[in-house]
């Protein structure tokens, strides 16, 4: 079976700024494909290109086997689009507002879909109530509904959990998790590296670019030296000074701990760290061993670029 989404040597420029440089990644079917990075890393262009919104450069893209641009509608008729801006219409209900994104899709029967949609998304009690009336998580919630009420094969969301609570993240996670199920293709954009934890398949991505990509688990592997977690004075000056130790190959501070990264993996280098850190200005800490974390791999990667000028 094809890929639900191909992209291959991708670019995009945007004057003399290019969005893209050969991005490349694929999305199976059936699965929930997160693409991770920062503000800028090139996440919204890459979904605008595969909705057909805007041409490439350079590269070949292929959505549910379809060219976004050539084969624009055909396409629009399998695929749901969450933008980062979705506009729902405040003067509308909930029903409303379902009504007429299932008449854009020239839907003729959709009663049943809007009460199902409603139904998982527990909106049902209030489809009666204004859009601009709802909470920011219920009005996420009614536009995954809107996006969804065509009955989509796949659906791409960017960034759709950027300034929701953290209830309503986790509800709209419970949500995903059941379309999964009935076997519609996710892909979403997040700068939340917590949430990539929770796709089959990342991409890590920054300056238009895939930095890595592979299930989460299997990415962590591509730590090589000890992950430790330091308690110490969590700020950027102790972080700075970790970075001089011996051994060291990053430090982050979070809070009131410090994420350290050694080059080597090995109970004498984890030893030797402790060592040489009691004879400093953040002694005494406690130092654990923790597994790496996927922001430890973007860290990593992209140290890795940087130091080989890619």
């Amino acid at each position: 079976m094809t890929a639900a989404i191909e992209l291959a040597g991708v670019v995009k420029r945007y004057d003399a700024i290019e969005a893209l440089s050969g991005l490349t990644l694929d999305v199976r079917r059936g699965e929930m494909f997160g693409l991770i990075g920062p503000d800028g890393a090139g996440k919204t262009t890459a979904i605008r290109l595969m909705c057909g919104l805007i041409r490439a450069d350079a590269g070949t893209i292929r959505v549910l086997g379809l060219d976004p641009v050539r084969e624009h509608a055909r396409l629009t008729a399998q695929v749901g689009y969450l933008s980062q801006r979705f506009s729902l219409y405040g003067d509308l209900t909930i029903d409303e507002n379902i009504a007429f994104f299932a008449e854009i899709h020239r839907m003729r029967d959709y009663g049943r879909r809007r009460d199902q949609l409603l139904d998982l998304t527990q909106l049902a009690p209030f489809r009666g109530r204004r859009a601009d009336k709802l909470s920011g998580g219920m009005k996420q919630k009614l536009a995954l509904a809107c996006t969804l009420v065509h009955e989509p094969e796949l659906i791409l969301l960017d960034e759709p959990t950027t300034g929701v609570d953290p209830v309503s993240r986790r509800e709209f996670w419970k949500l995903l998790s059941e379309f999964l199920s009935h076997g519609i293709t996710i892909l979403m954009s997040t700068p939340y590296l917590d949430e990539a934890e929770r796709c089959a398949r990342v991409a890590l991505v920054h300056d238009g670019r895939v930095l890595a990509s592979g299930e989460p688990s299997r990415l962590r592997t591509l730590i090589s030296g000890a992950v430790l977690e330091v308690v110490a004075r969590g700020d950027a000056a102790a972080a700075d000074l970790v970075r001089t130790l011996p051994g060291v190959a990053d430090a982050q501070a979070f809070g009131e701990r410090l994420h350290v990264t050694l080059h080597e993996g090995s109970a004498a280098a984890v030893q030797q760290f402790e060592t040489v850190l009691r004879g400093t200005a953040l002694a005494p800490a406690s130092v654990r061993r923790v597994p790496p974390s996927l922001e430890d791999v973007f860290i990593a990667q992209l140290a890795g670029k940087e130091d080989t000028g890619a």
